[in-house]
């Protein structure tokens, strides 16, 4: 057994903004691993500004895994919890290698074409006009489910968006979820909140910064709109899952596997959720088509029961071409389309 790795930089069609700032660029490093005359290939996204990864010994790390891939995944499971991203790369790569067809890591009947898996139509920071163009081009393509970006623009400007979507579209029409990224202050985070249930939301994600139990939990109690916890999970010792929820005790919570652990860690958490009845649901962390396509073939087994956040394969300029596609708001994987292997050129 032998392994690789390469860095893939990732093009944003369009510059896509967050509270943290605009993305032009995203990395994505591969880890191919072969045996005999199987390969298995997983995916290491990172977020800048968002992934825990070190980034300064990224490529170290990922090159000493791979010089001493025979150790086996339960090895890098206790010597990488810092790398949660290079876990989620090994994971996928294992399960890949574990596979005739080295895309194909859990047979079901979305593999088959006979099911779909619904989600969230995403919607970026950016111009009042740009922002109105984004929604009006998801609802007409089929989604019944948006998730807005919020918390760059100014907060009067925000309201008019979800004013004006309510106008023409009722909750029964369009069901929106909205994602602050941590940019309100807890100061005016509850007054906030409070304007923002006059629109009928499904919910918002992390409205202050993490680490503030106390006040999260607050606003948890006291919030006219559900809240879910995002980046709350990113960074949180292993062993602090009941303890965390259990303190602020939200509405749901969300889960990325490359920013938390990966599978395994993703299954600890519902695991978590189950337990203190909570709702929870899947995003994708940026990844290209590759670890895209892990997570939604593992994700369609768990008994979904809401939307998931896994539309982001069309963001990219140089993707990789594969089966997944989108069509009204859902998610669909074809087996009879070829995945593109030119981006495995080392191989």
């Amino acid at each position: 057994m032998e392994a690789y790795y390469f860095k893939h930089v990732l093009k944003f069609k369009s510059p896509s903004g967050t509270s943290r700032g605009v993305l032009r660029t995203k990395d994505s490093w591969f880890i191919v691993i072969k045996n005999q005359n199987r390969i298995g290939v997983g995916e290491c996204s990172i977020i800048e500004g968002l992934s825990p990864d070190p980034i300064r010994t990224f490529e170290q790390t990922l090159n000493k895994v791979c010089k001493n891939i025979e150790l086996g995944l339960d090895y890098f499971y206790e010597k990488l919890s810092s790398y949660p991203s290079i876990l989620f790369g090994l994971e996928t790569a294992y399960l890949s290698l574990k596979s005739e067809n080295p895309f194909l890591l859990f047979k079901s009947s979305f593999t088959k074409h006979a099911a779909n898996i619904p989600i969230n139509g995403l919607v970026w920071m950016g111009e009042k006009k740009f922002m109105q163009t984004q929604i009006l081009e998801k609802i007409k393509s089929g989604f019944d489910c948006i998730k807005i970006k919020i918390g760059a623009l100014d907060f009067e400007t925000e309201i008019d968006l979800l004013k004006n979507i309510r106008k023409e579209f009722s909750e029964k029409d369009i069901e929106i979820r909205v994602d602050a990224n941590c940019a309100f202050s807890f100061d005016n985070a509850l007054e906030k909140l409070k304007h923002l249930s006059d629109f009928s939301l499904h919910s918002i994600e992390q409205p202050i910064e993490t680490r503030q139990w106390e006040n999260m939990a607050y606003l948890c109690e006291n919030s006219p709109l559900d809240i879910a916890l995002d980046e709350e999970l990113i960074g949180l010792p292993y062993g602090d899952k009941d303890k965390m929820v259990s303190a602020i005790n939200p509405k749901y919570i969300i889960l990325k596997p490359s920013l938390i652990g990966g599978i395994k860690q993703s299954e600890e958490w519902i695991s978590v959720a189950k337990k203190n009845k909570l709702q929870w649901w899947v995003t994708s962390a940026l990844e290209s088509n590759v670890g895209l396509n892990a997570i939604s073939q593992w994700v369609f087994n768990k008994s979904l029961s809401m939307k998931q956040g896994l539309g982001t394969g069309q963001l990219f300029s140089n993707n990789i071409l594969c089966s997944l596609y989108i069509k009204e708001g859902c998610l669909y994987y074809n087996p009879d389309t070829s995945w593109d292997l030119a981006f495995l050129k080392r191989f």
